[in-house]
């Protein structure tokens, strides 16, 4: 298997695990070619929360994803994390 493949299968894992975890307005799955970061991306969009929650950061050190800095919007905390 590709490395692609297992990074798409670990960025999409980590989507649905963190769907779960908290409220989300959305969560998207993002291809190396239409991500800036030029990596599968998982950007999601989380409400009612000051910061990333725990929660969130347990996922993405278990899948070994990196967070990228994004700013907060408002009541939205942005999260964006790259295989």
């Amino acid at each position: 298997m590709s490395c692609t493949v297992e990074e798409r299968k670990r960025v999409r894992r980590t989507a649905r695990a963190i769907q779960e975890e908290v409220a989300t307005e959305s969560v998207d799955v993002l291809a190396p070619s239409a991500s800036q970061y030029n990596a599968w991306t998982l950007d999601a969009v989380l409400r009612d929360v000051e910061g990333i929650p725990p929660a969130v950061l347990r996922e993405l050190a278990l899948a070994g994803l990196t967070l990228q800095p994004t700013p907060s919007q408002a009541e939205y905390q942005h999260v964006a994390a790259t295989a």
